[in-house]
């Protein structure tokens, strides 16, 4: 009985903790509001580990389809298994004519992931093959680790799904090497990549996502790591719209630069 006791008593400890590392921030709201969608953001401080968020409920428990922030894993997967021998492994265009210009042509890996080139990614789990595929999501134990279809499209059709939480906790572990088995030079290929501002006041790393829900609302993210003064920060935006004419490539980004700005970024304060 005094153990269980024991027990409960630090339970609650901890759960008391976790909960004052978090800041319930509505004044983003206003973000999602002025573009007609619905979502969530949080940021972390990683030398306090304070919590500011926006809509706690689905940052913390509700699961989308990762989309093209699938690139992270599938490239640490591919890197690790040797099935991308480096950055600089190129894989010819097949000759499909597709909506993004930079996607038509041969492509390093570097280049296919700042560009999001789904054709090569998909070609990189093809040669991953399902079995492997599937151990390292389980290993991972990445989002809901189901692969119910193809392996060139599991993560695009709503079969394999993650939280923000889930997606945040990642990056983290990425930033820091910290994502084990893979070797720590694999995960620093990815973080290059990753690395789209390197200003002489902040660096700002990231990979997006773009894809549709299983109610056809568009579905987007933004997942990465501001640094200012050495000290770093991670964040996610997960956005949903049911207007198919939604700019998601144009307004995510905007979002994001708008909250990091609200929150201090961007001016050398932090």
């Amino acid at each position: 009985m005094k153990a269980t006791f024991s027990l409960l008593l630090f339970l609650i400890l901890l759960t008391s903790c976790s909960r004052n590392n978090v800041e319930i921030n509505n004044s983003l709201k206003k973000y999602f509001d002025e573009n007609k969608a619905d979502g969530c953001f949080a940021l972390m401080d990683n030398g306090t580990g304070k919590f500011i968020v926006y809509n706690l409920a689905r940052y913390r428990d509700s699961s989308y389809l990762p989309a093209s922030t699938f690139k992270i894993v599938n490239s640490l997967i591919g890197l690790q298994t040797g099935k991308i021998t480096g950055d600089s492994m190129v894989i010819k265009w097949d000759g499909v004519k597709r909506r993004v210009d930079d996607w038509n042509q041969d492509l390093t890996m570097y280049k296919a992931f700042r560009v999001s080139a789904v054709n090569y990614y998909q070609e990189v789990a093809r040669r991953i093959g399902k079995d492997t595929m599937q151990y390292w999501l389980d290993t991972l134990k990445y989002g809901t680790r189901k692969i119910k279809t193809t392996i060139d499209s599991f993560w695009l059709d709503n079969s394999l799904k993650i939280t923000p939480d889930e997606e945040l906790g990642l990056v983290k572990k990425l930033y820091f090497t910290e994502l084990k088995p893979f070797f720590r030079s694999h995960q620093e290929t990815v973080k290059r990549a990753m690395l789209f501002e390197n200003e002489p006041n902040y660096q700002l790393g990231y990979k997006t996502g773009w894809g549709f829900t299983e109610r056809d609302h568009a579905l987007g993210w933004v997942v990465g790591w501001i640094e200012e003064n050495n000290h770093p920060y991670f964040f996610v935006l997960n956005i949903e719209s049911d207007d198919h004419e939604f700019d998601m490539s144009k307004v995510r980004m905007k979002m994001l630069k708008d909250i990091l700005k609200q929150l201090g970024f961007f001016e050398a304060k932090m």
